[in-house]
């Protein structure tokens, strides 16, 4: 598999007790774990890579680092594939709410998905999800997000392998009714340089603007009244560090 770029749209919908609807445009990778895109020097500081930013030891591999990860919960993929939908570094700096791995064995089939959420409080976690054939599965939420949620509820997660088009929903589900909802979709484009270079003009330092968007709605939210929920200490699962 050739790595893949995916112009994207994101939403987030929030219900109760304040509605809040906020829309912005992106771009994700789709990579091969095991053949990750090697820029020219030039496209560097457009497309890091680098353990340190996901599950696992900072000075290890992505790969190694998932597959430890999964070991400790019983899976082993015997070299499987894994596709990886992230964003990657952009001048040095990335922030990814969402990671999603899709973990193949050895006979190409889907063994797992592992869906890895970062806070801005520089914390990860990873769900490890046993999807039905579209996709879907459904967890408890252990891990704080939002500062005006506490760790509650479940969430559904709709997290089909990417193709042409990219199509993923969460929705948490809390007592009183669905509270929140996100999406990314987008389409497929290829990954190559003026590709990129074009992305990267359409949405500038991307990386840093999902951040900024991210903590601007929970200013504006905060204004608005809501109440912050108390983060409590977090452990992360076995693999993660």
């Amino acid at each position: 598999m050739r790595a893949a770029l995916y112009e994207c749209q994101i939403s987030h919908v929030r219900t109760v007790p304040l509605r809040n609807v906020f829309r912005y445009g992106t771009y994700q990778w789709l990579v091969d774990l095991d053949d990750l895109p090697r820029p020219r020097p030039w496209l560097r500081p457009l497309a890091g890579f680098h353990a340190r930013d996901h599950i696992g030891d900072p000075s290890g591999s992505i790969r190694g680092n998932l597959d430890r990860f999964l070991a400790a919960h019983g899976v082993d993929l015997g070299g499987g594939r894994v596709l990886m939908l992230a964003h990657a570094r952009v001048l040095g700096y990335v922030f990814n709410p969402l990671t999603v791995y899709w973990c193949h064995d050895a006979g190409g089939a889907l063994a797992c998905v592992v869906a890895e959420v970062h806070n801005t409080y520089h914390q990860r976690h990873a769900y490890l999800l046993r999807t039905d054939g579209r996709g879907r599965a459904r967890t408890p939420k252990e891990f704080y997000v939002s500062p005006f949620y506490p760790v509650d509820g479940q969430y559904r997660m709709s997290l089909p392998e990417p193709d042409g088009r990219l199509a993923l929903t969460i929705v948490l589900d809390r007592p009183g009714g669905h509270s929140f909802v996100a999406s990314v979709h987008g389409r497929r484009l290829p990954a190559d340089g003026p590709t990129l270079l074009r992305a990267a003009v359409r949405h500038p330092w991307s990386t840093m603007t999902v951040t900024a968007r991210i903590r601007w709605q929970g200013v504006k939210l905060y204004v608005r009244g809501l109440a912050i929920a108390r983060r409590p200490p977090h452990a992360p699962p076995k693999g993660v560090s």
